[in-house]
């Protein structure tokens, strides 16, 4: 398996609903190392997986829409506890339908599996990873 991997970055704020997330609960915030992997089987005819500016492009402008913003005040998180896991959850989905819309360019119809892993700190991170979201 092929894979190219992305990097971007992204600050959010954030409180969490429940017992298990101690002093989280309160509003807090984070600054998350974003990496995106593109997986493919075979490379395209000019020898690559997808064109990896064109990717970097689909990612910053994936995460536009949350970057500096207070998770709790976008409607799309009401009621969600945007943890860590649960972002690369989302990213994913936006990821994958940048994919099936060709915003990756010639190759983008190629990939199978994407990656998404969140970096919090320098030393804990989470992650999704599954075929190209529907």
């Amino acid at each position: 398996m092929y894979a190219i991997e992305v990097r971007e970055h992204v600050m959010i704020a954030h409180s969490f609903r429940g017992d298990l997330f101690g002093p989280a609960q309160a509003l807090h915030g984070a600054t998350f190392v974003v990496d995106v992997a593109f997986y493919r089987p075979s490379l395209t005819e000019d020898g690559v997986v997808v064109d990896i500016g064109r990717a970097g492009d689909a990612l910053k402008r994936i995460l536009v829409p949350i970057n500096y913003r207070n998770l709790d005040d976008l409607p799309q998180f009401s009621g969600i506890n945007t943890t860590t896991e649960f972002l690369c959850g989302h990213i994913h989905r936006e990821i994958s339908a940048a994919a099936r819309a060709g915003d990756l360019g010639p190759g983008g119809e190629g990939i199978e599996r994407i990656r998404v892993m969140l970096h919090e700190s320098h030393i804990a991170r989470a992650w999704f990873e599954g075929p190209v979201a529907p």
